[in-house]
């Protein structure tokens, strides 16, 4: 199946060379470009994409506001939103997650982790793992002042093994890496993920996380596999 891309940036020679990038895969394909945020809620209505490869800083409507329409929208719920921003704008990647971004990169990373970024994010999964974002993720949303998106008793529809994966992928481990470590197959950690994601409403595997640490099951000084309030 070729995964459908839309691109979202104001600088055309990035635009360009992502096009080009992408559409050397056999299994991604562009399906319209946008030059601003209002753009890219219009063209996501038009196409349906997968996935949105998102810029922050645009003119006019930004990409964080163009995240949260689009994540908001029930007709665009099959579309995933991938931010590409600078690691010294942190808080603006908190407020991505929160607004229903499964994940962000920089714009300094290779060919290939970008690449291997937009299918992981158009299979369902968050880009969580590298060191940097667990800092970023630890450091913005686990501060008192963002408002749950879930209360700690609405922990209590979680069984003790769901807990304990969500608290790991809240970490930053992959489904392989929480395999391992629970001597789980993938495949069982994948259904535990997504039950979890069904009880907490949680859009993505992005938003498990953001809910994991806003509800105090996980927080920054946690080790990983730790569980929070029970």
């Amino acid at each position: 199946m070729t995964i459908r891309v839309l691109l979202a940036d104001d600088q055309a020679l990035l635009l360009a060379t992502f096009r080009i990038l992408i559409e050397s895969e056999p299994d991604l394909t562009v399906v319209a470009e946008a030059g601003n945020g209002q753009e890219a809620i219009a063209l996501s209505l038009e196409h349906r994409p997968d996935v949105v490869l998102m810029d922050i800083r645009m003119p006019g409507t930004d990409g964080l506001a163009a995240t949260t329409d689009i994540c908001t929208r029930p007709e665009l719920s099959a579309t995933r939103v991938l931010i590409l921003t600078t690691f010294e704008n942190d808080e603006n990647v908190a407020k991505a997650l929160r607004a229903g971004a499964s994940g962000f990169l920089g714009k300094d990373v290779t060919p290939d982790v970008l690449l291997v970024g937009i299918r992981t994010v158009a299979a369902g999964d968050a880009l969580l793992s590298p060191t940097a974002t667990r800092s970023l993720i630890n450091r913005f949303l686990a501060t008192p002042e963002h408002r749950p998106l879930a209360p700690p008793e609405r922990l209590t529809a979680l069984t003790p093994r769901e807990r304990e994966v969500v608290a790991l992928a809240a970490h930053g481990k992959s489904n392989t890496e929480i395999a391992d470590h629970l001597v789980l197959s993938p495949l069982t950690v994948r259904s535990h993920i997504q039950r979890a994601m069904t009880k907490l409403d949680a859009r993505d595997r992005a938003q498990l996380v953001v809910i994991a640490y806003q509800s105090g099951l996980v927080n920054s000084s946690t080790e990983p596999g730790s569980q929070g309030p029970r």
